[in-house]
């Protein structure tokens, strides 16, 4: 086997290097009640590379403004990548080319050094696999299987809403975070181990316990 990537194996804050991918389309309902139209809805997968935190959005389309919106609801949430790494989509590819425009035009208009080293730190670079190897973007490939697997078991063939399906995907987010990564010591009584929730709120202990009153109806 080939070495790790220096990306996954030096310390850095979370989502530093971020990976991303969609899945495909989840059928979303207008609204609550029987025989209400659905529409296509995506599910926008990222994961940290160095802590393996994965942060779920759901998308309405495809589109490149979309992904802005996604992108600055991550980034609001646990801090802006400065690096992604993801396929050739059109969304990606015209992320990288409308963001690489805006900040070489800011960066004409700006004489002050300071001020734009700051700049340069803002900056994201995208990091695209080559053209037909889907086997390259492994780790937020394997996240997605492993959100379809949930998925497939929790909701099955329901329609839900946008609210619904932001409230799901949100504890799957959770249930992801949560896995192990590995052992915090050689003893095989000690059942203490490390999961990527540990780097966002150091404790593995993020869901809400519920009971069979919940109020809830779905």
């Amino acid at each position: 086997m080939g070495d790790m990537p220096e990306v996954r194996t030096n310390p850095s804050r979370s989502f530093y290097h971020t990976g991303v991918d969609y899945t495909g389309y989840v059928d979303v309902k207008a609204s609550k009640g029987r025989g209400i139209k659905t529409s296509k809805g995506y599910v926008a997968v990222f994961v940290c590379m160095a802590t393996k935190v994965v942060h779920l959005e759901l998308v309405s389309d495809l589109t490149l403004s979309a992904f802005f919106a996604t992108l600055r609801r991550m980034a609001a949430r646990r801090g802006a990548p400065c690096h992604i790494y993801c396929d050739n989509g059109n969304n990606f590819v015209g992320a990288s080319r409308v963001l690489g425009q805006n900040i070489k035009l800011i960066k004409e208009n700006i004489s002050d050094p300071e001020l734009l080293t700051k700049l340069t730190k803002m900056e994201i670079e995208f990091h695209f696999n080559a053209p037909s190897w889907p086997s390259a973007g492994g780790l937020w490939e394997a996240a997605v299987k492993s959100l379809k697997y949930h998925i497939k078991r929790v909701i099955g063939e329901q329609k839900l809403t946008f609210e619904e399906y932001s409230t799901i995907l949100t504890q799957l987010e959770a249930c992801l975070n949560t896995r192990p990564l590995c052992a915090l010591t050689e003893d095989v009584e000690d059942l203490d181990f490390v999961t990527p929730s540990h780097f966002l709120t150091r404790t593995a202990d993020v869901t809400i316990r519920e009971t069979e009153h919940d109020t809830r109806t779905r």
